[in-house]
């Protein structure tokens, strides 16, 4: 079965940091993803939020690197959590478990300035390089119609 999503939003706040009884890095955080549609004349736009969770090295430099506000990409798939509560009722949420997170608007302005000093470069604003996996040029060129 596939089960593979794709996803570039902003955080809605500072990521959360944990760790598992192993030892093992936790990284939370929650994006905005905002979706643009027509009805007749009328451009109208919906936001949707995502719950994000990463593991291991990838959650220890995201917990360094993500900020709110920083827009990333997130390549992951969907899973269920699925409990029940004290007074018996069941319950359910979707996150998204990243495989892979990539920042695409640039260094958030509370880095570049720690960027700048520890590279001895100027703070010049300059958004930093897109490193975007190669598979995912199939997915954002297309001239296909969403169906939704």
């Amino acid at each position: 079965m596939l089960n593979k999503v794709f996803l570039i939003g902003r955080l809605t706040r500072d990521p959360e940091i944990r760790f598992l009884p192993s030892g093992t890095q936790v990284t939370t955080f929650s994006i905005a993803v905002n979706r643009r549609f027509k009805v007749g004349d009328d451009w109208r736009e919906e936001t949707y939020y995502f719950d994000i969770e990463t593991f291991g090295n990838l959650a220890e430099r995201l917990g360094k690197q993500l900020n709110k506000g920083t827009q990333i990409l997130i390549e992951g798939q969907l899973r269920q959590d699925r409990w029940e509560t004290s007074s018996g009722e069941k319950r359910s949420k979707i996150k998204v478990v990243a495989d892979k997170v990539n920042l695409i608007g640039g260094i958030p302005r509370d880095l570049q300035s720690t960027t700048a000093s520890n590279t001895n470069a100027s703070n010049t604003n300059e958004e930093a390089p897109l490193d975007l996996p190669e598979e995912i040029d199939d997915v954002l060129d297309t001239d296909e119609d969403v169906p939704f």
